[in-house]
Parts: C-alpha cells; sequence; structure tokens
C-alpha cells in the first residue's frame, strides 16, 4: 500500500509455455517503468535446486522443503541484457529455460504445498510504482484482485518454432518435433491440473500472438494499462 492505501497497480500476463509471455511482459514493465515478476523463473529455479540436490519430483514433502530453503535471486544485467536468475548462489540463467527445467516446474507447480511455500514469495514484488507479473496464474489465483489482466496465447506449433530458435541461438540442440510434443505435453498438464490450471481469469483480455508482431503485441497491453 502507498500513503492513500491505494494498492499498487499490477498487471498480470497469464499464458502457455512459449506464448512470449516474458518478452512481451520485460517490454510492457519497461515501457511503464514498473517491476516485473517473473514467476515461472521461481518455479524453474525451485525446479532446478531440486534436480541439483537429487530430489525426486514426486515426492512432494521434499519438494516443498526445497521451495521453502531455496535461495532465489535476480539480478539486471549492467548491459541491459537478459535478467540473470540466481539460484542459491549460481547464475543458472541459462539452464532454467530448458525444456527440462520447464517440465520440472510444471510438475512442482502442481503441488499444492509448494505453491503455497511461493505464494508470499512473489506477492512480495508487488511494489511502487506498480507490477507486471508474468505467469499461469497471477491472474487468476496470486493477484486475482490485479486491476489489469492479459491472457496471452499462441498456437501449439507457433510456440514450438519460437522456443527452436531461441534455444538454438543459446547454442543448446534441440529438434522442432521434440519441442511441439513437450509443449503439448505442458499444456495438458497445466490445464488439467487440480490446482490453479491454467485459463483465463476473469475479466482478462485475450491476444492471440500466432501471426501478430512483437510490437503490436506490446501496443495492445500496453493499452489496457493506459487506455486512449
Amino acid at each position: 500500500m502507498n500513503r492513500t492505501d491505494k494498492p499498487v497497480p499490477v498487471l498480470t500476463i497469464d499464458g502457455p509455455s512459449g506464448s512470449g509471455k516474458g518478452t512481451i511482459s520485460r517490454a510492457v514493465a519497461d515501457a511503464l517503468g514498473w517491476h516485473l515478476l517473473d514467476s515461472g523463473a521461481i518455479y524453474r529455479a525451485v525446479g532446478y535446486a531440486a534436480g541439483m540436490a537429487g530430489i525426486d519430483l514426486s515426492d512432494a514433502a521434499a519438494v516443498t522443503r526445497c521451495a521453502e530453503t531455496t535461495k532465489i535471486g535476480f539480478r539486471d544485467p549492467k548491459d541491459g541484457g537478459e535478467t540473470r536468475v540466481v539460484v542459491n548462489g549460481h547464475d543458472a540463467t541459462d539452464e532454467l529455460r530448458t525444456e527440462t527445467c520447464g517440465a520440472a516446474a510444471s510438475a512442482i507447480a502442481a503441488i499444492p504445498a509448494v505453491r503455497a511455500a511461493l505464494f508470499d514469495k512473489q506477492r512480495s514484488f508487488r511494489r511502487a510504482p506498480g507490477l507486471v507479473a508474468d505467469g499461469r496464474d497471477m491472474g487468476t489465483v496470486v493477484f486475482s484482485d490485479a486491476e489489469h489482466k492479459i491472457f496471452l496465447t499462441a498456437s501449439a506449433e507457433e510456440r514450438a518454432r519460437r522456443r527452436y530458435k531461441q534455444l538454438k541461438e543459446k547454442g543448446l540442440t534441440v529438434t522442432l518435433a521434440s519441442l511441439l510434443r513437450e509443449i503439448e505435453a505442458r499444456d495438458e498438464r497445466d490445464a488439467t491440473r487440480k490446482v490453479a490450471p491454467l485459463k483465463p481469469a476473469a475479466g482478462a483480455v485475450i491476444i492471440d500472438s500466432t501471426a501478430i508482431p512483437i510490437d503490436q503485441v506490446i501496443a495492445r497491453v500496453l493499452a489496457v494499462v493506459r487506455p486512449g
């Protein structure tokens, strides 16, 4: 809350893997001068930490303890590039962007106790002058009171192509077919999980970015926050 007890404004941008949430959220946060929360990175960080500790992701109690104890930090690079994610003192940014880490994040996100453990950590990002929150349940659960809500999507084929290009540019060996299978499987898991399933929040503006240039998507999102 600020001095007038008016809630700090929040724009939530939810959507499936590869829909462009990260790119759009970062650009919109920069344009507004607001803080940015990449909630997916938090879940990926816990999945990464669990993997490094040799924890079985089906062991809910062990994964929850990992969520409670993992130290996660975000560091803005001096050159204006990608925000770095530090997990237990290690810069794990590149590892977190792999589909393996994404699958781990999706698996642990289905554990209610893990979501509860990370809830307050995500809420703590709500600071003046405002917050752009990128994730899957930002508008439905974590910031259900947000004034502005977006659900960003794209076809599975387009999302696989985008992720393929992104990972190849990072020098990783991937195939388009395997990425498509992983994205479709993750869509199914995220949409059908019992806890906070992936879906548009009530009143959210739905944007399909399949055939829309990035600059136009950014303009549409900004128009939601700054109409007229």
